[in-house]
């Protein structure tokens, strides 16, 4: 479940793409849904967006034109209707990493996302099986659990 909607403080700059002017943030989104679409609140403009953030970015990409005087360097409000993406280790992966006495803490934010993904993208049972599988056997073990 998504927490509710959020707005949130950036900054950035206009980058021109063969696609129209990107507006790429100064930091990455963190903790938000790798694809969604928010509102830009610059200088009284709404501008609706798709925000894409990946490993080390995030790019608001504008729906509809921007205003002919919108800045080179801008500071904006960022309207997110989905508000954060909840982190929450699933039972059966804390379950499988503690029965293989490996350490779940240890993994930065990046690869938790990149793990929690990855099991909430199986399809059957025996795929998020062999995912857990996977993830708990690239962790570390834990301090003191002699391997």
């Amino acid at each position: 479940m998504l927490n509710p909607p959020r707005s949130l403080p950036v900054r950035g700059r206009t980058v021109p793409a063969a696609t129209g002017t990107l507006l790429v943030l100064e930091a990455r989104l963190e903790g938000h849904d790798t694809f969604l679409s928010g509102t830009l609140d610059v200088d009284g403009h709404d501008i609706p967006v798709r925000i894409t953030t990946l490993d080390d970015s995030t790019t608001l990409q504008p729906t509809q034109p921007l205003p002919d005087s919108f800045p080179e360097h801008w500071r904006a409000t960022l309207h997110l209707r989905h508000g954060q993406r909840p982190r929450d280790i699933p039972d059966d992966l804390r379950a499988a990493a503690r029965t293989a006495g490996r350490d779940l803490d240890a993994l930065d934010d990046a690869e938790l996302r990149y793990a929690l993904t990855f099991l909430g993208e199986a399809t059957t049972l025996d795929i998020r099986t062999d995912r857990l599988t996977a993830i708990v056997t690239g962790l570390p073990t834990l301090e003191g659990d002699p391997e």
